[in-house]
């Protein structure tokens, strides 16, 4: 493991991308301790106490408790994620954005600038929503969140949150680019990693105060790396269709004949459902959390993780997620028509159509039962923690972000190690990414 690390620094543009990556992170943790201006900080902080376990405290988990201290980048990179589910969501209604998505690079650019303009706009939106909501929040001696409020306060806070946004957006883009791994994803990795000390304190609290027996402890600590253990067996699980290729002449070259096989992952979506379930439930909730009527406050209670309407819709959107973002990245017919270009076969299967037909019906399987493997994940141990009153970062949400992301961004740096002969993390074990 340490020499797999010493070959990192070995090769200077791997070196460059993971200095590049860990520079960025830094400087979003560094943004997410600058705080907006005109805001009681202690009444604010005693108003997210109360919310430990609700909405609030899982979109205060993505931004990496950014929302708690309401700093620059208390947004975090949520509306970014809103407005790319958005414009993937318009990809297939609008036949003129289904034309720029199929003019290679060019269109695929256009896209991503809509989807940055989409950002700020929901995140004025949620900005002005956040600012308005706290006006009339109160501390426990009845205290102001808000000391000055006003359209001051607001315009400067809904200025401050979408340029922070903005910035979120950008260093994502900047990892991407020329770091390693993807980069939305790392700094939603980033702000979910850097609760861990604070749930280890507050869970030795809990033990020491006797709210929280050792064997309950030991018991959630086993589900946390049963959870793991499912998660990684299941995200390196593939069904390999075998395709066969006849003897063929190309040109002066004479190809034998060989075998084949095409992978398809059970979980081909990866993250992308649970963090798209998670950002479209919190976009409206959040802001319902912040408007003082009851049945609006009802509502907004009624969405917390572990109720069950919240359980209900976040299955919901994660199986449809599931199904939409498979069916976004991978197309049958493209495949089953480069198979067939390519003189090969699925043996018992004809080529062109039905070829297609038999890769969709298994993929449609797969991605049932991937479905139902991230929503079991993602709800069960939330449901069975949240009733022992632990922090929620032990929720199965969190645990399948941070694992997959942590598998993916291991996996880009192996394959830069192996291309270059170098020894990668693991002896004998290749990790496989999941895209």
């Amino acid at each position: 493991m340490f020499a797999a690390l010493q070959n990192i620094f070995k090769i200077p543009e791997l070196k460059k991308r993971v200095l590049f990556s860990l520079g960025m992170l830094a400087v979003y943790r560094v943004g997410c301790h600058i705080p907006t201006p005109g805001i009681d900080r202690i009444a604010l902080s005693h108003f997210f106490k109360q919310s430990q376990g609700t909405l609030l405290g899982l979109f205060d988990m993505f931004s990496g408790g950014a929302l708690e201290r309401l700093t620059v980048f208390a947004l975090g990179i949520m509306p970014y994620i809103s407005s790319s589910i958005i414009f993937q969501l318009l990809t297939v209604v609008i036949p003129a954005i289904e034309k720029l998505s199929k003019e290679g690079e060019s269109g695929r650019k256009k896209i991503i600038q809509y989807t940055r303009y989409g950002t700020v706009v929901l995140s004025i939106v949620q900005g002005m929503g956040v600012a308005v909501g706290l006006e009339s929040m109160r501390g426990p001696a009845g205290e102001l969140v808000v000391p000055a409020p006003g359209w001051g306060f607001r315009v400067m806070t809904v200025i401050t949150l979408t340029a922070g946004t903005a910035f979120v957006m950008w260093l994502g883009e900047q990892m991407s680019e020329k770091g390693i791994g993807n980069g939305i994803s790392l700094i939603i990795f980033a702000g979910i990693v850097v609760n861990i000390p604070n749930a280890l304190i507050n869970t030795g609290k809990l033990v020491n105060a006797g709210q929280l027996s050792l064997f309950i402890l030991i018991f959630v600590l086993a589900i946390m790396f049963a959870v793991i253990a499912v998660i990684v067996f299941v995200e390196r699980g593939q069904r390999r269709l075998s395709i066969h290729y006849a003897k063929r002449v190309v040109g002066l070259k004479t190809f034998n004949a060989q075998t084949s096989h095409l992978p398809l992952k059970i979980n081909m979506a990866g993250v992308i459902p649970p963090i798209f379930a998670s950002s479209i439930i919190m976009f409206p909730a959040t802001i319902a959390n912040f408007i003082n009527i009851p049945w609006v406050q009802e509502a907004a209670r009624s969405l917390s993780p572990g109720k069950l309407i919240y359980n209900i819709f976040f299955v919901a959107f994660i199986v449809f997620f599931c199904y939409f973002y498979t069916a976004v990245t991978f197309n049958p017919i493209d495949v089953a028509d480069n198979i067939k270009k390519q003189g090969g076969y699925i043996p018992g299967i004809r080529p062109g159509k039905e070829t297609s037909d038999f890769i969709d019906t298994v993929l449609t399987r797969l991605t049932f039962a991937g479905a139902v493997y991230i929503s079991i994940v993602c709800v069960l141990p939330s449901i069975l923690i949240g009733k022992f009153n632990l922090p929620f970062y032990f929720g199965g949400t969190a645990l399948l972000i941070a694992v997959g992301v942590g598998m993916d961004t291991v996996s880009q740096i192996e394959s830069h190690l192996i291309t270059r002969n170098y020894e990668g993390f693991l002896k004998g074990v290749r990790i496989k990414g999941r895209r």
